[in-house]
């Protein structure tokens, strides 16, 4: 497995990973409910992972196998771990801990001596994110908004 900073070339495929990633791991947070589902999956569209690529004081990266995206994460320049999802056909690989130790050294790199995340119910009941130094403080994305 391959962590790499993501470009625009990903945009459609780090898209589909994100949507498959909450449709079908993350029921704990939307249960099933559509218009749950549809609120949460509005800007996850492939323009948008295009715009996220090219924002300034954000990190996108790919964890990637043989050229099949495996997962996404990202990042602030302030320490803020502000996607981390991973394929269904990835699930308990290693794959988020590996993205997670990725953006801890682009945090380090930028200065942050800590890092943070507002998590989904689904993740923060994760062995990786317990294993992690990053703070976790568990909220359903519907509180968060994210």
């Amino acid at each position: 497995m391959n962590i790499r900073i993501a470009d625009e070339d990903d945009a459609e495929s780090a898209c589909g990973v994100l949507r498959r990633s909450i449709e079908e791991l993350c029921v704990a947070d939307h249960q099933d409910d559509a218009q749950t589902i549809q609120g949460w999956l509005a800007n996850k569209t492939a323009e948008n992972v295009r715009l996220w690529i090219r924002t300034p004081g954000r990190r996108l990266v790919i964890a990637e196998e043989n050229g099949e995206i495996l997962g996404v994460g990202a990042g602030t320049t302030t320490g803020e771990v502000t996607l981390n999802y991973v394929s269904p056909d990835a699930r308990f690989r290693g794959v988020s801990k590996a993205i997670l130790a990725a953006l801890e050294t682009y945090f380090h790199e930028q200065g942050n001596t800590r890092s943070t995340l507002i998590s989904t119910r689904t993740a923060a009941l994760s062995p990786c994110l317990q294993d992690r130094r990053i703070k976790a403080r568990a909220d359903c994305f519907r509180q968060s908004g994210r």
